[in-house]
């Protein structure tokens, strides 16, 4: 149990650095993060891959110390199979919400933990 626990922690603390303005600003340090195969499906509905969000990452939300950066709460993961995790949580920045979904993972320990997928639904201001 204690393995699993491991993993969950480790992918969240992949997640929180994709956080991290540095990470997001830096074409060799998100590289290290997100999958050859990753994918998403972000809050507006468009579908990124991998090459288009390495190519946009440095000037979306989130990428300066000075503006408005993602607040995450309830981060909680559950190991699917041995070396994929996946994570939900919520966000906020800049005073709008995010339901967030994850699935990290691991192909050799060279690679380390990387972001497969990834899953932002928009929380309407009226919902709870």
């Amino acid at each position: 149990m204690r393995a699993e626990a491991d993993e969950v922690d480790e992918a969240i603390v992949g997640e929180l650095r994709l956080m991290d303005p540095n990470v997001r600003t830096s074409l060799g340090l998100a590289r290290q993060l997100l999958d050859p195969e990753f994918v998403e499906v972000g809050a507006s509905g468009r579908r990124w891959s991998y090459e288009q969000m390495l190519a946009e990452l440095p000037e979306m939300s989130g990428n300066s110390e000075e503006g408005p950066r993602y607040e995450p709460s309830d981060m909680s993961g559950v190991v699917l199979a041995p070396g994929l995790v996946h994570l939900t949580y919520e966000t906020t920045i800049d005073g709008r919400r995010a339901r967030r979904s994850s699935l990290w993972r691991k192909r050799s320990e060279e690679s380390g933990w990387r972001m497969y997928y990834h899953q932002a639904t928009p929380v309407p201001p009226e919902a709870e």
